[in-house]
């Protein structure tokens, strides 16, 4: 792996990232939209070099986190990070293909499965030559059902389900997380500023929660009037938004 450096994610933690295997605005957000508290066990599917993970663990140590990765040179990243911040007791990095976990991971005992999927269909856009990147970006891998499937099947009743995706797949991913029995409970649109439209949703569904009452939060603005990051943006960051580049 070309370019691999340590990035400094705030509180003290670091990360190990390399040109193909990084973190953008996005994960950020997710990581804080789904953020658990208390001692709870956690999923994070996708988990690329380990981003999600270690943001939620930033803030809270009592968690207990398996992230699943199907690219091996991205879990040996990110076990890097893991031993880099000495939290072997707390996350472990798992190879694997999200759609055959059965035997790896306790089905119906977590308290919260996240995922940042490929946002493309496969097949549609313009396909990336570099593998590492065509999975990162299309469902070429595994399809948004596979991911809430997955997640259902891991979830405990009432668990919950955290995803952010783009605004033109809104209707295939609160679709596909009924279809799951994820019922879509959360959603709150991103906007760089007020004259763009959205750009990203992070949206919540609840294993086996009641059909309906839909929460549509506020939106959140990523610029304040388009000359730098809004208050909200900056609090999000929190210590890692020194010198943090806009994207």
């Amino acid at each position: 792996m070309n370019g691999i450096h340590l990035e400094p994610l705030g509180g003290g933690m670091e990360i190990f990232v390399s040109e193909s295997y990084h973190f953008s605005t996005d994960t950020i957000l997710l990581a804080d939209f789904s953020k658990p508290s208390g001692a709870k066990k956690c999923v994070d599917l996708g988990t690329g070099c380990g981003t999600i993970p270690l943001l939620w663990l930033r803030q809270n140590n009592k968690l207990m986190i398996d992230a699943v990765e199907i690219q091996e040179d991205a879990c040996a990243l990110a076990q890097r990070s893991v031993e880099h911040n000495g939290l072997g007791d707390s996350l472990r990095i798992i190879n694997a293909d999200l759609r055959q976990l059965d035997g790896v991971l306790e089905k119906g005992c977590y308290d919260l499965v996240a995922c940042n999927p490929p946002y493309k269909p496969d097949g549609s856009g313009i396909l990336n030559p570099e593998e590492k990147k065509l999975l990162a970006r299309h469902e070429s891998s595994c399809t948004f059902e596979d991911i809430c499937a997955r997640a259902a099947s891991l979830l405990q009743f009432g668990g919950r389900f955290c995803v952010c995706h783009r605004p033109e797949r809104l209707t295939d991913v609160l679709g596909a997380m009924r279809g799951a029995d994820l019922e879509p409970k959360r959603l709150r649109m991103v906007q760089q500023r007020c004259s763009k439209a959205p750009k990203l949703f992070l949206a919540e569904g609840r294993r086996g929660g009641k059909k309906g009452f839909l929460e549509v939060m506020p939106t959140l603005f990523i610029e304040d009037g388009g000359v730098g990051f809004s208050e909200e943006m900056l609090a999000i960051y929190g210590d890692y938004k020194s010198g943090r580049k806009q994207s």
